[in-house]
């Protein structure tokens, strides 16, 4: 039975004299104030069940799920040492709710459950906690500062000889796991893939590289139309299981199209010395979603553009992730808008990077209300145009490199540097998750120095 909050504990073990501990009792004190959290988080794990009812009753309650996501993000844990530390620590048992005769979770309930949170969940909780830092007078949404950054996927290095070689291993796994259930017989040509990779890795000439890369996509174009007649018969006439047959079916078409786009992209720049665009290149099959983003022209990453919005006190108002590689200007307004939805009102000051300035963004942000804009460079503007003086200007500008250890944070304490979960909605839950537990973090550090 799904529970949205633990209605009964057994005894847990006293609370120990140690930091950490007392950011935890305050964390969870935050977390019980606030019940529309757990209804909120109980809302997704039930939704899409039959019976919501049904079940065990050891399950975890909505509460124990959502505090379990903030110690994982906040060790950057595995579901594996997750679960160790459930087990073993004090501190994090009680920080979950778990007593000293509750049994602690395993990591395949810990990855089923927190994973069934979304985004947008995270994000109304998000708004939450802003809206007790400001009944608090922790963060007021008065100044903000305004930075992106680029989160990566879980993916390797995308070469078209990888990719190449990944598209033939997955779709000849599948295809020879599909002969089970129906007679059609198809050819293993893995090894012969993984060989012309690894001879195109090695290959010192351009003449040797491009023989294996003939060899690769033909072979690539071969298990491509065996796949595809596979995928059409199982449809016809399985000789297994039906429903095995339809879920394997369904895997082959999901990856056919983009097993296809990558022969294309790697023909046209491979073979015919053509530019693939970045929109259009697929660099990866299994996270397929994922934009290539090229850093001024010296640094290329695979992931994600996300945009991040940050208060005076260190907390961060609001996170976006944004689709392909958008230009900062074009994100400046969007962000400060966006301040308005959360607090009610727009901020009275606004610090950017030298990446969003432009004439056109200063007479936007000045029209929607904020008194004071702050580029970190002029880009030929005035600082009689964006501010009142040159004095708030400097405080403006100094102000603004602070959201760069805001970053630092997030991605080197709480995981963002790496997105490890799969799918896009998964890519933004784990965004969020690393921003509200900041968040609690940090509101749970004011009210300890204050």
């Amino acid at each position: 039975m799904r529970k949205r909050i633990q209605q009964q504990q057994s005894p847990v073990e006293p609370k120990i004299k140690h930091e950490h501990a007392a950011e935890l009792q305050q964390m969870q004190r935050l977390i019980v104030a606030h019940p529309e959290i757990a209804r909120w988080v109980h809302a997704d794990l039930v939704q899409g069940l039959r019976d919501p009812a049904a079940g065990r009753q050891g399950r975890m309650s909505a509460e124990q799920v959502f505090t379990a996501l903030l110690v994982k993000q906040m060790n950057g844990f595995s579901y594996e040492a997750l679960a160790f530390h459930l087990a073993d620590s004090r501190s994090y048992r009680a920080f979950c709710g778990f007593g000293l005769a509750d049994p602690a979770p395993s990591r395949s309930a810990l990855q089923r459950d927190i994973k069934r949170i979304r985004p947008e969940t995270l994000e109304k909780i998000n708004r939450v906690l802003l809206a007790a830092a400001a009944e608090k007078k922790i963060e007021k949404g008065r100044q903000v500062r305004v930075d992106c950054t680029v989160v990566e996927t879980n993916i390797h290095h995308p070469t078209d000889s990888t990719l190449l070689e990944d598209g033939v291993r997955v779709l000849c796994r599948l295809t020879q796991a599909a002969k089970g259930l129906i007679d059609v017989s198809v050819t293993d040509h893995r090894r012969r893939a993984r060989k012309r990779a690894l001879g195109i890795l090695n290959a010192k000439k351009e003449k040797v590289r491009r023989k294996h890369y003939r060899d690769l996509l033909k072979v690539a174009h071969k298990v491509v139309r065996d796949a595809d007649t596979m995928a059409k018969a199982l449809t016809q006439a399985p000789t297994g299981d039906p429903l095995a047959a339809l879920a394997m079916e369904a895997q082959l078409r999901r990856y056919l199209p983009l097993v296809r786009r990558v022969i294309d992209q790697a023909e046209r720049r491979v073979l015919k010395g053509e530019k693939v665009p970045a929109e259009e290149k697929v660099v990866s099959l299994f996270e397929p979603h994922t934009d290539v983003i090229v850093k001024d022209r010296r640094e290329t990453c695979f992931g994600h553009k996300v945009t991040l919005t940050g208060g005076a006190s260190g907390l961060i108002t609001d996170l976006v992730v944004e689709e392909g590689n958008p230009a900062d200007t074009t994100l400046a307004e969007k962000m400060i808008a966006r301040q308005k939805e959360i607090y009610g009102r727009l901020p009275r000051q606004a610090a950017f990077d030298g990446g969003f300035a432009s004439k056109e963004n200063l007479a936007g942000i000045k029209i929607l209300g904020v008194k004071d804009v702050a580029f970190h460079k002029k880009r030929g503007l005035k600082i009689s145009d964006m501010v009142k003086s040159t004095w708030v200007y400097k405080r403006l500008r100094n102000f603004r490199a602070g959201i760069e250890g805001l970053i630092s944070f997030l991605k080197r304490g709480l995981g963002l540097d790496r997105c490890t979960w799969s799918g896009l909605a998964s890519f933004k839950a784990y965004a969020w998750a690393s921003v509200v537990t900041a968040n609690l973090l940090l509101i749970a550090r004011h009210l300890i120095g204050g």
